[in-house]
């Protein structure tokens, strides 16, 4: 009646029994021959697993620096297009970019402390 409350003690593995079970059996053998050899390669070979991963990851990086360069080169086809025709355009990037005045303007320096 006591064996009911206790727990059964687990059988420990005998690891060199069950490479012996291993090594007899042809089929687990031929198995881990061919199977490992096939498994690294799809995994670590140069059309691998990870091999494609990291090419996708470049591949969304690329994508990303041409959608970037995309938006950047319409928003200067735009800023070009208004240089060409509006001239409030053209009098504002004269007057920031080459501090040009008008007659009679008084133009001043701020020196910004850093």
């Amino acid at each position: 009646m006591d064996n009911l409350y206790y727990r059964k003690k687990k059988k420990l593995i005998d690891v060199r029994s069950l490479l012996r079970k291993f090594l007899r059996s042809r089929r687990a053998v031929v198995t881990a021959v061919v199977g490992v050899p096939l498994m690294m390669y799809l995994v670590f070979g140069s059309h691998g697993i990870i091999q494609r991963i990291g090419l996708e990851n470049e591949k969304a990086s690329l994508e990303r620096k041409i959608k970037e360069a995309q938006e950047e080169t319409k928003r200067l086809q735009a800023e070009s297009k208004a240089l060409d025709t509006d001239m409030k355009e053209i009098e504002k990037v004269a007057r920031e970019k080459y501090n040009m005045i008008r007659e009679g303007e008084t133009l001043y320096k701020v020196n910004k402390k850093k």
